[in-house]
């Protein structure tokens, strides 16, 4: 699976299916039809788009529109949800953190307490684990195949560099100064 299909298959989700539990179902599903190489490439594919959001700049919006924080689990979720977003407006956001203002799903969340966003938090931790269960489908192992999947993503991956952590320069987005610099309109869309 090349990055075209990976992102055709995310650009299917969001058309075949709305919220998160029946866009996993869906996706499960049609991973679940494919071949175990496609299933191990669509998590390499996943890893590689989620790298390339590993950024500070992107874990300061993601802090702003959290109210301030956002915990290493929740910018990995954060980043997962953004792959959900699809490829146009994923690529704007990593090109361009401040344009996930434009994004329909955060204006959705503009004004209302984070305790009602249910289904529309900004994360995606299930998205990280549907190929290992769609290839738990094709093996018959669903319960203990981790291992093998795994195992199987690691000799596909890339042997590059890896990151030891986000890229760029590190800043405090609660520092109004430098959060209207840097994200203005996610700082007035989300007031600290």
């Amino acid at each position: 699976m090349d990055i075209d299909s990976f992102w055709g298959l995310i650009e299917e989700c969001r058309r075949q299916a709305q919220g998160p539990d029946e866009r996993l179902a869906w996706l499960r599903g049609e991973l679940s039809r494919r071949s175990l190489a496609e299933v191990v490439q669509f998590q390499v594919r996943l890893d590689e788009v989620t790298h390339e959001a590993f950024t500070w700049d992107l874990w300061a919006a993601a802090d702003r529109i959290f109210g301030g924080w956002c915990s290493d689990d929740g910018f990995c979720y954060f980043g997962l949800w953004m792959v959900g977003l699809g490829r146009d407006a994923f690529s704007r956001a990593v090109a361009d953190p401040d344009s996930l203002a434009d994004a329909p799903e955060v204006q959705r969340l503009v004004g209302r307490p984070r305790e009602m966003w249910n289904d529309e938090w900004p994360g995606w931790e299930s998205l990280d684990y549907v190929a290992m269960e769609a290839y738990g489908v094709l093996t018959g192992v669903e319960d203990d195949c981790g291992d093998a999947f795994y195992a199987a993503v690691d000799a596909e991956q890339d042997d590059g560099e890896a990151s030891s952590g986000p890229l760029g320069q590190r800043w405090d987005v609660r520092r109004e100064d430098e959060a209207a610099r840097k994200l203005p309109r996610l700082s007035v869309l989300f007031p600290l």
